[in-house]
């Protein structure tokens, strides 16, 4: 076997697609979001804008949080100790969860390292602890949460995307005595929708399911106090589990799910993902608690964002540009080729100091392929302008369309 040349071919095989990744060399400017330093390609940092943050609120800039993190530092070093049952519970995290809790009207609440790493260790470890469980997941649903099923190994059925008739069709189709998890997102970050929550509430109630949404893209967002789209609607309280990240909205790192106690204590103490990992840096959690705290109080950021959202749909659309619909935050640019994807992303940056990532293959299915906007609280008017008027250049020198 030379396994040298089946590496290379792997790699070889993303660059024939058109969909090999390349992570941008660069670093923000604290205080100063979307403001940030480039260094890939040329002499010395190149001042940029970032428009592809999941920083939606600029709350890793903020100066609460940064204060927060400083002084966790100076009061208990850098780091936790290791895993949560040989390192101890920081007081951070125990605060930090009940924060989290009671943002979601929840009993309990669990911190893990990673919204993936949330998803995954409780997806699959609730499939394991009910005999026979069924679960019943969106199509578009993450690659976690499907990690999560598949490692579960337990019975699996995919509904189409927010098909509420057709996820009805498969719990009717399930043997009625077979425990049964109904999983979903709330915000899906690729197109912008949201997910019929309250519908598959009722099912869940109807067929004696569980629920789990995940609301990675929505917590901190909406809400009067960020507990995202079940927090905007009012239902928090009919869902089982909420799983929500630290690492967007909120600024920081980390990933949790909130729900009552005992199951808060099932995953606790039989899933892997947080029993065998070190847990997260008491900086980090003070950061987040900080985050959580300030975002429960205060709406500027959410409202300044929505705006800035907003503005930004208009122009696009204005200019001809293919925006495809969203009804959140997030401003998605479709071009339909991986290539084109690319090469647009890659001028943006070379010629107009734009840095906005390309989306491809397998994050989205392909023929899709975009790019993904989410202007900030930061984003001005002018940058908005000056961004439209750059992409319009670039449709016009790649003879792409426009609409009349």
């Amino acid at each position: 076997m030379d396994y040298q040349r089946v590496f290379a071919q792997a790699i070889d095989r993303l660059h024939a697609e058109g969909r090999y990744r390349v992570f941008i060399d660069i670093l923000r400017n604290k205080g100063m979001f979307p403001n940030a330093r480039c260094f890939a390609g040329h002499n010395g940092p190149k001042p940029i804008t970032v428009w592809c943050s999941n920083d939606y609120l600029a709350m890793g800039q903020h100066p609460a949080v940064i204060s927060a993190m400083e002084e966790a530092l100076h009061d208990v070093g850098a780091g936790s100790g290791g895993t949560r049952n040989i390192g101890g519970n920081t007081h951070y995290h125990i605060d930090l969860e009940a924060e989290l809790a009671d943002l979601h009207g929840k009993e309990a609440a669990l911190l893990f390292t990673s919204g993936y790493v949330s998803n995954e260790a409780t997806l699959a470890t609730l499939a394991k602890v009910l005999p026979g469980c069924i679960i019943f997941s969106d199509q578009l649903n993450h690659a976690s949460m499907i990690a999560g099923i598949r490692n579960s190994g337990c019975e699996k059925r995919v509904f189409r995307h927010n098909d509420v008739e057709h996820l009805e069709e498969l719990l009717k189709e399930a043997d009625p005595d077979a425990p049964k998890l109904i999983a979903f997102e709330s915000v899906y970050s690729m197109d912008g929708d949201v997910a019929p929550i309250e519908a598959f509430c009722d099912l869940a109630d109807k067929y004696n399911a569980i629920t789990y949404l995940d609301e990675v893209h929505a917590v901190g967002m909406y809400g009067p106090r960020g507990g995202g789209i079940s927090d905007r609607d009012a239902i928090a309280h009919r869902l089982t589990i909420i799983e929500g990240t630290l690492g967007k909205a909120f600024g920081v790192m980390g990933g949790y799910i909130a729900a009552d106690r005992t199951i808060i204590d099932v995953i606790r103490s039989y899933a892997p993902g947080f029993i065998f990992t070190t847990s997260l840096s008491p900086v980090l959690v003070a950061g987040a608690l900080a985050s959580v705290r300030h975002l429960k109080a205060s709406s500027e950021e959410r409202d300044a964002q929505q705006a800035a959202a907003s503005t930004l749909k208009h122009l696009f659309a204005e200019a001809g540009l293919p925006v495809m619909p969203s009804t959140t935050h997030i401003v998605p640019l479709l071009v339909g080729d991986p290539v084109k994807a690319k090469r647009v992303s890659d001028i943006l940056l070379a010629e107009y100091g734009v840095y906005v990532q390309p989306i491809n293959f397998p994050t989205v299915p392909r023929g899709t392929e975009r790019l993904r906007f989410t202007p900030g609280p930061s984003h001005t008017e002018a940058m908005m302008r000056e961004l439209t008027q750059a992409l319009v250049e670039i449709w016009d020198r790649m003879e792409m369309k426009l609409a009349a």
